[in-house]
């Protein structure tokens, strides 16, 4: 499996970001599947950054094979949705930019894509594009978003994809932050809910 995720994805976290341009096109990245944090597991800061920051995003488990799909069609290729964490590691993300270097270590490392458990999408409202979700740090709201507010929907985030790669079943899709990003901490307690609905739950060590 692989996790397909997208930058810049939300107009007022591109601004708090300091991001102008206006993207014609997904900004799409990849996190290897040992990225992958679930059940609960507790997130350790790794050693390399002094600046890891928690970007919460509504996360889609693709269930088909698929290539050159259609956006009329890309709906039939996701299944279930849950709240996800892309974890960053700015200071080195800010740095490789710098350099003009690529950026995959900074957003690739171990553990860096927290996934919650998966619901069926018909059981969140079935409107994938109409998600209220965010993220509660020891208690209080830090992050919320609306997927309605993407400025590239997912059915073409997949048809886009698929153009370049071969989808698959298992494959999970983060579809982007909103803004209100920040650091995380040893210590420190994430909750994420889609809705009033609690899918993530771990603890920072």
């Amino acid at each position: 499996m692989k996790i397909i995720a997208v930058g810049m994805n939300y107009a007022r976290h591109n601004e708090e970001l300091g991001h102008t341009e206006e993207n014609r096109e997904p900004v799409i990245f990849l996190k290897p599947d040992s990225a992958i944090l679930r059940d609960g597991k507790p997130f350790f800061l790794p050693d390399f950054s002094q600046e890891v920051h928690y970007e919460t995003e509504v996360v889609v488990h693709i269930c088909r094979l698929g290539k050159h799909i259609a956006p009329r069609f890309a709906s039939r290729y996701y299944d279930a949705v849950t709240v996800g964490i892309d974890f960053t590691a700015r200071d080195l993300q800010c740095r490789f930019r710098e350099l003009g270097h690529p950026w995959e270590l900074s957003k690739g490392f171990d553990n860096s894509a927290a996934i919650g458990e998966f619901v069926p999408l018909s059981s969140a409202g079935g409107d994938v594009q109409n998600l209220n979700f965010r993220l509660d740090i020891d208690g209080q709201t830090v992050q919320q978003g609306c997927t309605a507010d993407m400025l590239f929907r997912v059915d073409e985030i997949i048809a886009y994809v698929s153009r370049f790669m071969t989808l698959k079943m298992g494959d999970l899709l983060f579809t982007g932050t909103p803004a209100g990003v920040g650091p995380v901490s040893i210590g420190q307690h994430l909750q994420g809910y889609l809705g009033e609905r609690k899918l993530l739950d771990f603890y920072v060590r």
